[in-house]
């Protein structure tokens, strides 16, 4: 693949301390990153933004408000994430929905297309930029604007079950399974309006754990532990 957009948990980028950021967690993906990217592979990322809040954490405020703080702890992610990277000789830009002074720059599918160009891995901040979307409609959104081959999800568990694998020990891992199913299945791997998004635009995922050794690389290649969604 050319070119793929990789979503990262907030939550998996906390690590053990649930909040926050892991640094070495945070390091480990950047070094698995800059090995696809040296191998000529553009990579865009977008970034939950649990590990800081979630979109309904404060119940007892406004649910614009609420999505509004949530998109900029996406952008506070964003902004750490790529300045890792850049610790380890990777050329990073970070675009968002709304203009945020000189933090980040406004996102056009130009000026992704034009930093792919560059080599520059491209961090996709601040969601869709309207409330009641979630970051899984931001990460499929902006894959099928920029044209990628795939996005690929990384998260705190390997691939999608049959059923919560925290609650049932004998909860099935599907290594394979068309979008029809996930959407007819409500099995939740991403949320709705980004599992129609995927199937409409025939956007593939691959859900991968990313604790993984050498997760995000293995799922790039298509050799890996985890779920791969089918579009055909």
């Amino acid at each position: 693949m050319s070119r793929i957009i990789l979503k990262l948990s907030g939550e998996a980028l906390a690590g053990s301390k649930g909040t926050g950021f892991d640094e070495e967690t945070v390091r480990g993906v950047a070094l698995q990153v800059k090995t696809l990217v040296d191998k000529g592979t553009q990579v865009g990322v977008v970034i939950g933004g649990g590990n800081f809040w979630r979109g309904r954490t404060g119940t007892e405020i406004d649910r614009v408000k609420s999505d509004q703080i949530g998109m900029l702890a996406t952008v506070m992610n964003c902004i750490y994430v790529s300045e890792i990277f850049r610790g380890e000789g990777m050329l990073t830009n970070i675009l968002t929905p709304f203009e945020i002074g000189g933090f980040t720059k406004l996102f056009s599918k130009d000026r992704a297309n034009k930093y792919f160009e560059r080599n520059m891995v491209v961090f996709f901040a601040g969601g869709t930029g309207h409330p009641y979307f979630s970051t899984d409609t931001g990460v499929l959104l902006r894959a099928i604007e920029v044209d990628a081959d795939a996005v690929l999800m990384a998260k705190n568990i390997d691939g999608v079950y049959d059923s919560d694998p925290a609650k049932n020990k004998n909860a099935v891992r599907f290594d394979r399974l068309s979008i029809d199913d996930v959407i007819s299945r409500n099995l939740q791997v991403i949320d709705m309006t980004a599992s129609i998004l995927a199937r409409d635009n025939k956007m593939p995922l691959r859900i991968f754990d990313l604790n993984e050794k050498d997760g995000i690389i293995r799922a790039a290649s298509g050799d890996f532990n985890g779920t791969t969604i089918t579009v055909d």
